[in-house]
């Protein structure tokens, strides 16, 4: 079964032109779209599946500070406000809360991490909170355990993967917007070494400025254009399981599982880090860049399978506007879930907080999260080609970053003073083969 979602009702025309095309209808995408609109740009938002349908559905819904990469976290910081401010002046509901997220641990290596972040966010105004054996087990009496420690974040908080990206683009469209479903980008057109205009199954938009924010999806389009993104994905699986459970945290991490309360009264489960490798053919070009991130993190990988050769989101082919590609042969990227994962997920939620006996699965899916070599988003204007703005490789943090990106992506495209410095994220740090330093979280 996969992850829930909203619907939303897609337009009937689609534009002979735009003052911005988005490319993808993830939460960056979305999120992008409606800021361009506030500023009165028309715009016209293509999406290949199902808005909302691949990641931004199929996360854990955190929006954090706590443990961000201190590139990220001003970025994060902004988010939180974002999401606040969103909900007042659209109406629509993401099912934003600043719930505050709970970390328990009884590994005192894991504690002194978490007590130097905390060192380090207090340097830029963020608030975090060590938990001491006391506090950490108090907070944490659903587990019926005894803890050394743990960290409460008490204005992160969490939205709900189901309802976001629709809702946003929901308030996108009342704004003057338009949102095309069914209707995937197969390529841009230039003129004079710049953007003249997006082709799609379903016509040419022309316009000025593409922004590109698909995903998985991003290295192989942007393949097509000459340019060189790297970007490998990792197949993460989540489940979730019925209403029924009382007195439960709404949002805890520990080492062995994490568990979030969903908007429909349920839960979802996740192991965090715990992902497959698929192998293809865009993993092995990019291989070299991408080293120092596997020499840190390959004891939470997994080998795969042929599930990302098959789902075709990594494919170095090269196809033509005028023919079916194969984002139109594989509308919604669902893989299969690691059933082993999932069974190994739900025993660890079962043995950590006995009350999710009294629940049942509802649902488990597969996701592909695409990262870049350093574990931070690439956002910008691409040197190789202007007017095409990249906002991809969130490596597992844009559903929570996502109003902060879309925020910053308008500010780009408008010239307007920007929301957060963009030097770190600019795309073009990726054009040799040295990488910067490896995001710590």
């Amino acid at each position: 079964m996969p992850a829930p979602l909203s619907h939303i009702e897609t337009s009937p025309e689609l534009p002979r032109s735009a003052d911005v095309v988005v490319i993808g209808g993830g939460i960056i995408g979305v999120f992008a779209a409606y800021y361009l609109t506030l500023r009165g740009l028309g715009v016209a938002l293509v999406e290949k599946g199902r808005i909302g349908a691949e990641q931004s559905s199929r996360n854990w819904g955190w929006c954090r500070q706590q443990n961000r990469d201190a590139r990220e976290l001003p970025m994060a910081t902004k988010s939180l406000d974002l999401w606040e401010k969103f909900g007042t002046e659209s109406g629509e509901s993401t099912g934003f809360s600043r719930c505050g997220l709970l970390y328990l641990s009884n590994d005192e290596v894991e504690l002194e991490g978490w007590a130097r972040w905390r060192d380090f966010a207090r340097t830029v105004g963020v608030t975090t909170h060590m938990l001491d054996a006391a506090a950490a087990t108090q907070r944490g009496a659903a587990t019926g355990r005894a803890w050394k420690g743990g960290v409460f974040s008490p204005t992160d908080g969490i939205a709900d993967p189901a309802r976001a990206a629709p809702a946003v683009a929901r308030a996108m469209l009342r704004r003057g917007g338009t949102v095309h479903q069914m209707c995937a980008a197969r390529g841009l057109e230039t003129e004079g070494g710049r953007v003249s205009a997006v082709v799609t199954e379903r016509g040419t938009i022309r316009t000025r400025v593409a922004i590109l924010a698909g995903g998985a999806w991003s290295s192989s389009f942007c393949h097509q254009a000459g340019i060189r993104l790297p970007l490998a994905s990792i197949r993460a699986s989540i489940l979730s399981v019925s209403q029924g459970a009382k007195g439960l945290p709404d949002a805890l991490h520990t080492s062995a599982v994490s568990v979030t309360r969903r908007g429909d009264g349920g839960y979802t489960l996740a192991i965090s880090g715990r992902g497959r490798v698929d192998p293809t053919a865009q993993q092995l070009r990019f291989s070299p860049q991408f080293l120092p991130m596997f020499r840190r993190r390959w004891r939470s990988l997994l080998p795969g399978g042929l599930e990302g050769i098959k789902s075709g989101h990594e494919t170095l082919q090269r196809w033509r506007v005028s023919e079916p590609t194969p984002m139109e042969r594989m509308r919604i990227l669902d893989p299969t879930p690691d059933q082993n994962t999932i069974a190994l997920t739900h025993r660890r939620a079962l043995e950590l907080l006995p009350a999710l006996k009294d629940t049942k699965i509802t649902a488990a899916w597969g996701g592909y999260i695409d990262s870049t070599p350093d574990g931070v988003p690439a956002i910008g204007e691409t040197s190789g080609l202007p007017g095409l703005i990249l906002a991809a490789g969130f490596s597992g943090h844009g559903f929570g970053i996502g109003p902060g990106a879309g925020h910053l992506i308008a500010d780009l495209v408008t010239g307007a003073a920007p929301i957060v410095d963009p030097q770190p994220y600019r795309p073009d740090r990726f054009a040799g083969l040295a990488v910067g330093k490896v995001s710590d979280f």
